[in-house]
């Protein structure tokens, strides 16, 4: 999946790489017809303290 689907999905704003992983974007959740999570989440972490 990494080798295909990842860098496709990626060229099309569905999927970001992150220090935490991958993280799907709200253009992904639209597409799907699905709300995004509220959390706020960019992918760029939260401080520990």
């Amino acid at each position: 999946m990494e080798d295909v689907y990842e860098p496709f999905l990626m060229q099309l704003g569905f999927l970001n790489r992150t220090p935490r992983g991958r993280v799907v974007t709200a253009a992904a959740y639209k597409h799907l017809g699905m709300p995004a999570p509220m959390n706020g989440d960019d992918g760029k972490g939260q401080a520990l303290f």
